[in-house]
Protein backbone atom coordinates (compact mmCIF):
# COMPACT_ATOMS: atom_id res chain seq x y z
CA UNK A 1 0.00 0.00 0.00
CA UNK A 2 1.33 3.09 -1.23
CA UNK A 3 -0.04 6.51 0.85
CA UNK A 4 0.55 10.17 -0.24
CA UNK A 5 2.45 11.84 2.35
CA UNK A 6 0.82 13.34 5.24
CA UNK A 7 2.72 13.53 8.73
CA UNK A 8 -0.02 12.46 11.37
CA UNK A 9 2.67 12.26 14.14
CA UNK A 10 5.17 15.27 14.43
CA UNK A 11 7.83 14.42 16.51
CA UNK A 12 8.93 17.26 19.33
CA UNK A 13 12.14 18.42 18.11
CA UNK A 14 13.25 18.15 22.04
CA UNK A 15 12.87 14.66 22.18
CA UNK A 16 13.31 12.74 24.33
CA UNK A 17 11.75 15.02 27.03
CA UNK A 18 12.85 12.63 29.80
CA UNK A 19 15.82 10.05 29.97
CA UNK A 20 17.04 7.98 32.96
CA UNK A 21 19.63 11.23 33.91
CA UNK A 22 16.23 13.44 34.79
CA UNK A 23 15.29 10.89 37.60
CA UNK A 24 16.18 11.63 41.24
CA UNK A 25 17.87 7.87 41.56
CA UNK A 26 20.30 5.60 39.23
CA UNK A 27 17.95 3.77 36.83
CA UNK A 28 17.63 1.74 33.58
CA UNK A 29 15.58 3.87 31.87
CA UNK A 30 11.83 5.84 31.58
CA UNK A 31 8.96 3.62 30.33
CA UNK A 32 5.51 4.17 28.92
CA UNK A 33 3.89 6.54 31.15
CA UNK A 34 0.50 7.78 31.54
CA UNK A 35 -0.28 11.55 30.86
CA UNK A 36 -2.96 13.85 32.70
CA UNK A 37 -4.08 17.48 32.47
CA UNK A 38 -4.69 18.57 36.25
CA UNK A 39 -5.40 22.15 36.56
CA UNK A 40 -2.82 24.05 34.76
CA UNK A 41 -0.33 20.99 34.76
CA UNK A 42 0.47 18.41 32.70
CA UNK A 43 1.10 15.21 35.21
CA UNK A 44 3.17 12.42 33.52
CA UNK A 45 2.78 9.00 35.51
CA UNK A 46 6.20 7.55 34.62
CA UNK A 47 7.04 3.93 34.77
CA UNK A 48 10.81 3.89 36.03
CA UNK A 49 13.19 0.77 36.42
CA UNK A 50 16.41 1.21 38.81
CA UNK A 51 19.37 -0.99 37.81
CA UNK A 52 18.40 -3.84 40.19
CA UNK A 53 15.06 -4.21 38.31
CA UNK A 54 12.64 -2.90 40.73
CA UNK A 55 9.62 -0.74 39.56
CA UNK A 56 8.13 2.22 40.51
CA UNK A 57 6.21 5.00 39.55
CA UNK A 58 6.94 8.55 39.71
CA UNK A 59 5.03 11.80 39.06
CA UNK A 60 6.84 14.18 36.75
CA UNK A 61 5.13 17.47 36.04
CA UNK A 62 5.21 20.85 33.58
CA UNK A 63 3.80 23.67 32.70
CA UNK A 64 4.25 23.70 28.96
CA UNK A 65 3.77 19.56 28.53
CA UNK A 66 7.38 19.68 27.41
CA UNK A 67 9.67 20.69 30.25
CA UNK A 68 9.15 18.21 32.75
CA UNK A 69 10.96 18.31 36.56
CA UNK A 70 10.09 14.91 38.08
CA UNK A 71 9.26 14.28 42.03
CA UNK A 72 11.92 13.44 44.17
CA UNK A 73 10.69 10.14 45.19
CA UNK A 74 8.08 7.46 43.71
CA UNK A 75 4.05 7.83 44.54
CA UNK A 76 3.50 5.04 47.77
CA UNK A 77 2.09 1.49 46.87
CA UNK A 78 0.24 -0.80 49.45
CA UNK A 79 3.40 -2.79 50.30
CA UNK A 80 2.32 -5.33 52.98
CA UNK A 81 -1.13 -5.94 51.47
CA UNK A 82 -0.76 -9.49 51.39
CA UNK A 83 -2.75 -9.34 48.11
CA UNK A 84 -0.60 -6.90 46.27
CA UNK A 85 2.46 -8.34 47.31
CA UNK A 86 1.75 -11.71 45.73
CA UNK A 87 0.66 -10.86 42.51
CA UNK A 88 3.10 -7.88 41.59
CA UNK A 89 5.90 -10.13 42.85
CA UNK A 90 7.97 -9.59 39.54
CA UNK A 91 7.05 -5.78 37.98
CA UNK A 92 4.29 -2.96 37.58
CA UNK A 93 4.22 -1.76 34.14
CA UNK A 94 2.01 0.53 31.70
CA UNK A 95 0.11 2.72 34.08
CA UNK A 96 -2.60 4.52 32.50
CA UNK A 97 -4.23 7.67 34.05
CA UNK A 98 -8.29 8.36 33.52
CA UNK A 99 -10.18 11.49 34.60
CA UNK A 100 -13.32 10.51 35.66
CA UNK A 101 -16.26 11.72 37.79
CA UNK A 102 -13.76 14.01 39.41
CA UNK A 103 -10.98 11.56 40.22
CA UNK A 104 -7.69 10.14 38.59
CA UNK A 105 -8.27 6.37 38.07
CA UNK A 106 -5.04 4.65 37.56
CA UNK A 107 -5.02 1.16 35.58
CA UNK A 108 -1.12 -0.74 35.42
CA UNK A 109 0.12 -4.17 34.50
CA UNK A 110 1.31 -6.18 37.67
CA UNK A 111 3.49 -9.47 36.85
CA UNK A 112 3.73 -12.13 39.79
CA UNK A 113 4.49 -16.15 39.44
CA UNK A 114 1.12 -16.24 38.49
CA UNK A 115 1.22 -13.92 35.33
CA UNK A 116 -0.05 -10.81 34.92
CA UNK A 117 -3.23 -8.95 36.04
CA UNK A 118 -5.11 -5.85 35.79
CA UNK A 119 -4.50 -3.29 39.53
CA UNK A 120 -5.79 -0.50 40.02
CA UNK A 121 -5.52 2.70 42.55
CA UNK A 122 -7.37 5.66 42.61
CA UNK A 123 -6.28 9.72 43.62
CA UNK A 124 -7.64 12.97 44.35
CA UNK A 125 -4.35 14.82 44.41
CA UNK A 126 -1.66 13.07 42.88
CA UNK A 127 -0.52 13.16 46.81
CA UNK A 128 -2.50 10.10 48.07
CA UNK A 129 -3.86 7.08 46.64
CA UNK A 130 -6.21 4.50 47.41
CA UNK A 131 -5.70 1.17 46.25
CA UNK A 132 -8.70 -0.35 44.42
CA UNK A 133 -7.36 -4.18 43.98
CA UNK A 134 -7.45 -5.95 40.82
CA UNK A 135 -9.51 -5.68 38.12
CA UNK A 136 -9.31 -8.63 35.96
CA UNK A 137 -8.08 -12.69 36.08
CA UNK A 138 -4.97 -13.86 35.16
CA UNK A 139 -3.23 -12.94 32.18
CA UNK A 140 -4.80 -9.33 31.08
CA UNK A 141 -2.84 -6.60 30.52
CA UNK A 142 -3.03 -3.13 28.61
CA UNK A 143 -6.43 -1.84 31.00
CA UNK A 144 -7.62 1.75 29.43
CA UNK A 145 -11.06 3.29 31.56
CA UNK A 146 -12.83 5.86 29.66
CA UNK A 147 -13.27 8.60 30.34
CA UNK A 148 -17.21 8.30 31.30
CA UNK A 149 -19.52 5.89 31.73
CA UNK A 150 -21.05 3.88 28.51
CA UNK A 151 -25.12 3.43 29.03
CA UNK A 152 -24.84 3.47 32.74
CA UNK A 153 -22.03 1.24 32.55
CA UNK A 154 -17.43 1.70 33.44
CA UNK A 155 -16.24 0.87 30.21
CA UNK A 156 -12.45 -0.30 29.78
CA UNK A 157 -10.27 -1.46 26.92
CA UNK A 158 -8.00 -4.12 27.57
CA UNK A 159 -6.32 -7.13 25.74
CA UNK A 160 -5.01 -10.85 26.70
CA UNK A 161 -1.39 -11.72 27.50
CA UNK A 162 -1.17 -13.92 24.40
CA UNK A 163 1.52 -14.11 21.35
CA UNK A 164 -1.18 -15.83 19.08
CA UNK A 165 -4.34 -15.38 17.67
CA UNK A 166 -5.77 -14.05 21.14
CA UNK A 167 -3.80 -10.88 20.80
CA UNK A 168 -6.96 -8.96 20.02
CA UNK A 169 -8.57 -5.76 21.68
CA UNK A 170 -11.09 -6.33 23.62
CA UNK A 171 -13.75 -4.05 25.57
CA UNK A 172 -15.36 -4.56 29.14
CA UNK A 173 -18.01 -3.02 31.35
CA UNK A 174 -18.56 -2.79 34.87
CA UNK A 175 -21.03 -1.17 37.37
CA UNK A 176 -18.73 -0.72 40.20
CA UNK A 177 -15.40 -0.94 38.93
CA UNK A 178 -14.98 -4.29 40.65
CA UNK A 179 -16.73 -6.81 38.60
CA UNK A 180 -16.23 -6.70 34.96
CA UNK A 181 -18.57 -8.52 32.19
CA UNK A 182 -20.12 -8.52 29.23
CA UNK A 183 -16.77 -8.68 27.26
CA UNK A 184 -16.56 -8.54 23.33
CA UNK A 185 -13.44 -8.32 21.43
CA UNK A 186 -13.55 -4.96 19.38
CA UNK A 187 -10.17 -5.68 16.60
CA UNK A 188 -8.89 -8.44 15.90
CA UNK A 189 -4.57 -8.08 15.00
CA UNK A 190 -4.53 -8.73 11.22
CA UNK A 191 -3.99 -11.61 9.85
CA UNK A 192 -2.22 -10.53 6.40
CA UNK A 193 1.38 -10.11 7.79
CA UNK A 194 1.22 -6.48 7.86
CA UNK A 195 1.84 -3.82 10.74
CA UNK A 196 -0.65 -5.14 13.21
CA UNK A 197 0.06 -8.66 12.46
CA UNK A 198 1.57 -9.84 15.74
CA UNK A 199 -1.14 -8.06 18.70
CA UNK A 200 -3.60 -4.91 18.93
CA UNK A 201 -4.06 -3.25 21.77
CA UNK A 202 -5.46 0.07 23.35
CA UNK A 203 -2.86 2.46 23.95
CA UNK A 204 -3.65 6.05 25.35
CA UNK A 205 -7.31 6.86 27.25
CA UNK A 206 -10.01 7.41 24.62
CA UNK A 207 -10.66 10.47 23.14
CA UNK A 208 -14.77 11.94 22.80
CA UNK A 209 -14.79 13.48 19.22
CA UNK A 210 -18.45 14.39 17.47
CA UNK A 211 -17.58 11.21 14.97
CA UNK A 212 -16.73 8.72 18.22
CA UNK A 213 -14.32 7.31 20.46
CA UNK A 214 -11.26 7.99 19.59
CA UNK A 215 -8.33 5.31 20.18
CA UNK A 216 -4.80 5.84 19.73
CA UNK A 217 -3.49 2.10 19.47
CA UNK A 218 -0.67 -0.08 19.52
CA UNK A 219 0.02 -2.96 17.58
CA UNK A 220 2.99 -5.04 16.68
CA UNK A 221 4.83 -7.24 14.03
CA UNK A 222 7.90 -9.33 13.69
CA UNK A 223 10.80 -9.02 11.71
CA UNK A 224 12.95 -11.55 11.15
CA UNK A 225 11.14 -14.13 13.18
CA UNK A 226 11.04 -12.74 17.00
CA UNK A 227 12.23 -9.39 16.59
CA UNK A 228 9.27 -6.90 17.81
CA UNK A 229 8.67 -4.00 15.98
CA UNK A 230 6.39 -1.47 17.62
CA UNK A 231 3.96 1.11 16.23
CA UNK A 232 0.98 3.78 16.94
CA UNK A 233 -2.10 3.39 15.00
CA UNK A 234 -5.70 5.22 15.33
CA UNK A 235 -9.21 3.72 15.68
CA UNK A 236 -12.38 5.35 15.93
CA UNK A 237 -15.44 3.43 17.92
CA UNK A 238 -19.06 3.51 18.11
CA UNK A 239 -19.85 6.86 20.87
CA UNK A 240 -23.10 4.14 21.61
CA UNK A 241 -21.16 0.69 21.62
CA UNK A 242 -17.64 1.17 21.54
CA UNK A 243 -17.36 -2.56 20.76
CA UNK A 244 -18.35 -1.45 17.44
CA UNK A 245 -15.37 -0.43 15.26
CA UNK A 246 -16.11 2.37 13.06
CA UNK A 247 -13.03 3.24 11.54
CA UNK A 248 -9.24 1.73 11.62
CA UNK A 249 -5.80 3.49 9.99
CA UNK A 250 -4.75 0.94 7.92
CA UNK A 251 -1.34 2.40 7.84
CA UNK A 252 0.83 3.27 11.38
CA UNK A 253 0.73 6.77 12.26
CA UNK A 254 4.02 6.57 13.72
CA UNK A 255 6.85 4.26 13.60
CA UNK A 256 10.17 3.66 14.85
CA UNK A 257 12.56 5.57 13.23
CA UNK A 258 14.53 7.76 15.43
CA UNK A 259 17.61 6.36 17.16
CA UNK A 260 15.80 7.07 20.29
CA UNK A 261 13.07 4.66 19.33
CA UNK A 262 15.39 1.99 17.63
CA UNK A 263 17.81 1.84 20.39
CA UNK A 264 17.66 0.96 24.30
CA UNK A 265 16.30 -1.39 26.36
CA UNK A 266 13.91 -3.20 23.54
CA UNK A 267 14.81 -1.86 20.07
CA UNK A 268 12.19 -0.90 18.05
CA UNK A 269 9.32 0.51 20.32
CA UNK A 270 7.22 3.37 19.89
CA UNK A 271 4.29 2.63 22.56
CA UNK A 272 1.71 5.18 24.04
CA UNK A 273 0.28 4.86 27.36
CA UNK A 274 -1.22 8.67 27.37
CA UNK A 275 -2.45 12.10 25.34
CA UNK A 276 -3.80 15.07 26.17
CA UNK A 277 -6.42 17.10 24.33
CA UNK A 278 -5.65 20.86 24.47
CA UNK A 279 -8.95 23.38 23.05
CA UNK A 280 -7.62 24.21 20.09
CA UNK A 281 -7.58 20.51 19.20
CA UNK A 282 -3.79 19.70 19.06
CA UNK A 283 -3.44 16.52 20.86
CA UNK A 284 0.27 15.61 22.49
CA UNK A 285 0.59 11.92 22.70
CA UNK A 286 3.10 11.12 25.52
CA UNK A 287 4.91 7.43 24.21
CA UNK A 288 7.85 5.76 25.01
CA UNK A 289 10.87 5.32 22.48
CA UNK A 290 13.22 1.60 22.84
CA UNK A 291 11.39 0.92 26.48
CA UNK A 292 14.39 3.54 27.63
CA UNK A 293 13.34 7.52 27.33
CA UNK A 294 10.23 9.01 26.92
CA UNK A 295 9.23 11.27 24.17
CA UNK A 296 6.20 13.49 22.71
CA UNK A 297 4.57 13.42 19.40
CA UNK A 298 2.13 16.04 18.48
CA UNK A 299 -0.99 15.75 16.24
CA UNK A 300 -4.67 16.99 16.12
CA UNK A 301 -8.12 15.49 16.09
CA UNK A 302 -8.58 16.13 12.90
CA UNK A 303 -5.60 14.60 11.58
CA UNK A 304 -6.09 11.68 13.88
CA UNK A 305 -9.79 10.80 12.58
CA UNK A 306 -8.27 11.85 8.57
CA UNK A 307 -5.85 8.55 9.54
CA UNK A 308 -8.80 6.30 11.04
CA UNK A 309 -11.25 7.42 7.87
CA UNK A 310 -9.56 8.86 5.35
CA UNK A 311 -5.74 7.50 5.06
Amino acid sequence: MFLPKKEIVRRYEGNPILTADDMPFECSGVYNSGAVKFGDKYLMMLRVESIDITCCFIVAESADGYNFTVRDKPIPMPVGDPEFDEYTSHLIYDPRVTPLEGRYYLNFACHSDHGVRVGQMVTDDFETYEWMGFASEIDNRNAVLFPEKVNGLYARLDRPLAQDDRANMWISYSPDMVFWGKSRCVAKRADNGNWQWQKIGAGAVPIKTKKGWLCITHAVHTMARYNYVYHLGAMLLDPADPSVVIARSRAPILSPRELYERVGLTANVVFTSGAIVEPDGEVKIYYGGADTVQCVGLSTIDDLLHACLQR
